[in-house]
């Protein structure tokens, strides 16, 4: 846990002295997640509701391009009945791009850490990759689409051999400062 914070925090210094411009926000997003299992599930796989709050740093490295990192807690899950739960505290490192004076598009990986730590058999740390796009609806105020897909698989140990990776879908709005 101590070299996963001495990364993030070294990370974002490094980014810090090398941006032209930082800015700061918060932002809240309705959460669409599953489970893909393999292999294929043989119950009904359904999806859970949620939502998803944070708040970011912003690195501007010029014009066109920024880093984004974010500390998000995020409500995802899935399975039979919603069964498997999963709150997570993430941090999404996102490169972006602006495209035109309203549009961004980014990528990135993502740290999951459950929220709770008891055996539950869901492991308390798993690795993602998101993607998204964002429209700026003034300078302050912005929407955004994010699509997540689970690297490692969530399920602790072997469940009768069974794997199951978290996918979401994160519609957010927000604001910068």
């Amino acid at each position: 846990m101590k070299t996963i914070i001495t990364a993030l925090v070294l990370v974002l210094f490094t980014t810090l002295s090398f941006s032209q411009d930082v800015k700061y926000g918060v932002r809240g997003g309705f959460n669409i997640s599953n489970l893909d299992f393999d292999p294929d599930a043989t119950f009904e796989n359904k999806h859970r509701n949620s939502f998803a709050f944070g708040g970011f740093v912003d690195f501007g490295l010029g014009e066109k391009f920024s880093i984004l990192t974010e500390l998000q807690y995020s409500a995802e899950g899935g399975g039979k009945d919603e069964s498997l739960r999963a709150n997570f505290v993430q941090v999404p490192v996102l490169v972006r791009v602006k495209i035109g004076d309203s549009f961004l598009i980014g990528a990135g990986p993502q740290l999951s850490l459950k929220s709770w730590f008891h055996e539950d058999g869901i492991k308390n740390l798993t690795f993602s990759v998101v993607g998204g796009v964002e429209y700026m609806l003034n300078d302050e105020l912005f929407i955004d689409a994010r699509y997540t897909y689970g690297l490692s698989n969530i399920l602790d140990g072997n469940a009768a051999g069974l794997e199951a990776k978290n996918t979401n879908i994160q519609i957010g709005f927000g604001i910068k400062i």
